[in-house]
């Protein structure tokens, strides 16, 4: 069952739940894409028809942020918790190399996809790598092309938002894998040149505070989460 938040439709499943489902489409014949919105993403979403259908096109919604929690709450549409994407993926790729699927980084700045294989193959042995490449590319076509020539069982698309949506929607049965994450940012973390927040404000949902410490520039982009429950206390009283 999903929950309509602002127009975006989450599965509302705990992670264990999410990552029992992501196996069973990893299993599972044809194309099957999971996307992991935050406010940012939803706002997003409310602001281009393209983005809303490739987001409520997946086969899997999580409700990545906090933000989205408490706008489910606004709502009176409760979700059972947060999961978030990073997380999600990385257990993924947990589950790939206890059972011989193999996995593609597509995503980043030069370098950084194939640093993150390494690390990630130094921490799950047995991972099979199907290839990498960086972000900086022209053609979508051409790059699910690269997916598909290298026979990945599952894909992270880590393009930024709403880009990686759109492009496994459209894309997504080009690549033959059989599963893909839109992942954001999450290879600069799997690569370590950007860092996760600490346990603390992970443990008490304060990382987007921890992000804007580190990066002030972020305000902008921060400012979409007031705006978020702003809209999502407008709805309740629609």
């Amino acid at each position: 069952m999903r929950i309509n938040v602002l127009g975006v439709g989450f599965d509302n499943v705990t992670m264990a739940e999410a990552l029992a489902r992501g196996e069973e489409l990893l299993r599972s014949e044809g194309a099957h894409y999971v996307v992991t919105p935050n406010p940012e993403i939803v706002e997003a979403c409310r602001a281009d028809a393209e983005a809303m259908e490739a987001v409520n096109g997946a086969d899997l919604v999580l409700p990545d942020g906090i933000g989205v929690i408490y706008g489910a709450k606004i709502l009176k549409t409760p979700l059972k918790e947060r999961v978030p994407g990073i997380e999600f993926g990385t257990s993924m790729i947990e589950w790939c190399s206890k059972n011989g699927k193999s996995v593609y980084f597509l995503g980043a700045k030069p370098g950084v996809a194939e640093q993150a294989a390494e690390n990630l193959k130094q921490r799950f042995s047995g991972l099979i790598i199907a290839g990498t490449h960086d972000g900086y590319f022209k053609d979508d076509a051409e790059a699910a092309g690269w997916i598909r020539e290298s026979g990945a069982d599952m894909a992270l698309i880590c393009l930024g938002a709403p880009k990686q949506e759109k492009f496994m929607a459209r894309y997504g049965a080009e690549t033959g894998a059989k599963l893909l994450l839109g992942l954001g940012g999450s290879l600069d973390v799997f690569a370590g040149v950007a860092q996760r927040a600490p346990e603390f404000y992970v443990n008490h949902n304060l990382e987007w505070f921890y992000r804007l410490i580190k990066n002030p520039s972020r305000i902008g982009r921060m400012m979409k989460l007031p705006l978020f429950l702003i809209h999502a206390m407008g709805a309740k009283k629609n």
